[in-house]
């Protein structure tokens, strides 16, 4: 149970140490906010049974429901909604992080407290009967949050727009905010083995990320010295997505799988590299192609919603259709060309545009305006001697 009042309560079933782009945004924007002087709690799944049900990391107090399953990348955690719905009943506002299939039932356990919902993505799970009953459930979840938000977060008008979602979320109070993204310079380039040209993924080994694409593509450039460098967790999360390409890597001695990486491991991954790609076959806002193009690396991409958006608002890179290798392997040798005073440039505009601190500003003022009108709304009731559920 919370012992105590909190400004935020924010709501996303994974978070760290699981390492993604949702998670990493969920804790940039947690912590953020708690440096910024705001009491923030956190409401995730124990995805780790080693991990404590009560915790507190980075000045936010983070509560964990333990799970009883992992479905279709999914944490099951069936304690999560009840949990989640006292939380928030003790804060001034819930920020619900989508898709979130236990949406649908938290959203009347929070009651009057209002509700931020930030879309990350819409859910786009494996083929098959599980598949396909999972996105209908989180789909009808994320549809009832949505209608009870106060107000609703994409990373882009352009993932917004694309969204099935968004005849709902046109409807309501829309903002557009970018997710808040780290600045990665000044790490050591000690992935770096040769002076020939070095691609560099990183991200989630799945499918969605379109890894084989990047392979094929890699291959059609000739040079000895060039490697590429595939970065990210793969031994439980869709570990099959290398099994399906490990003859083609092992074709190829110039590939190199990382593995996992954290804190200035990144850094030096980033500084390794010249080129990065993320040939996503899916539509989400890429926050290591953000972070990358602020690290001065020039980035091809997907020409999807969402995935393009980082490019295209900056100049700082390709976007490609997605599963074309020869498409990929040209934008790849093009951006490798381009001198560094426009790299310089472009670095800079992405810094401006994706910071930490561009992103957060923007997040306080939409709590704040929101946490303001509720304090009113509340001021109303009492004076008129109303109950919040009236």
């Amino acid at each position: 149970m919370p012992d105590r009042k909190y400004d935020l309560t924010l709501a996303a079933t994974c978070y760290e140490p699981h390492i993604s782009g949702f998670t990493q945004t969920a804790r940039s924007i947690a912590e953020g906010m708690a440096n910024r002087g705001w009491r923030v709690a956190v409401v995730t799944a124990q995805h780790d049974p080693e991990l404590p049900l009560r915790d507190t990391a980075g000045g936010v107090d983070i509560y964990r429901s333990p799970m009883l399953m992992l479905a279709n990348r999914a944490f099951v955690a069936p304690h999560y909604p009840i949990l989640a719905g006292q939380l928030a009943r003790s804060s001034s506002l819930l920020h619900l992080n989508l898709p979130m299939p236990e949406a649908a039932l938290l959203i009347p356990l929070a009651r009057r407290v209002p509700v931020v919902s930030m879309l990350h993505s819409d859910p786009d799970l494996p083929a098959g009967w599980s598949g396909r009953a999972f996105t209908r459930a989180s789909d009808i979840a994320s549809r009832a949050a949505i209608r009870r938000s106060a107000a609703v977060v994409a990373g882009s008008h352009d993932q917004a727009y694309a969204s099935r979602f968004w005849p709902i979320i046109r409807n309501r109070n829309f903002t557009p905010i970018a997710p808040p993204c780290l600045d990665r310079r000044g790490g050591e380039p000690r992935y770096r083995e040769t002076g020939g040209l070095h691609v560099g993924f990183l991200g989630r080994i799945v499918a969605d990320k379109g890894i084989g694409y990047l392979v094929r593509a890699f291959q059609r450039i000739v040079d000895p010295d060039a490697r590429l460098l595939i970065a990210g967790k793969y031994h439980e999360v869709d570990g099959g997505v290398l099994t399906a390409v490990q003859s083609e890597i092992d074709r190829d001695c110039r590939v190199r799988i990382l593995g996992e990486l954290r804190g200035r491991e990144v850094n030096d991954f980033y500084a390794s590299v010249d080129v990065f790609a993320l040939p996503a076959v899916t539509s989400s806002f890429g926050t290591v192609l953000a972070e990358a193009m602020m690290s001065g690396i020039p980035s091809v991409t997907t020409d999807l919603p969402g995935n393009r958006y980082p490019v295209a608002a900056t100049g700082f890179g390709r976007v490609v259709p997605p599963r074309d290798p020869h498409a990929l392997e040209r934008a790849i040798s093009e951006l490798a060309a381009e001198p560094r005073q426009w790299k310089e440039e472009k670095a800079r505009a992405a810094r401006a545009r994706f910071s930490m601190a561009a992103s957060l500003d923007a997040y306080e003022v939409l709590f704040t305006t929101l946490r303001g009108r509720a304090a009113a709304r509340q001021h109303r009731w009492d004076k008129e001697g109303l109950e919040p559920d009236e």
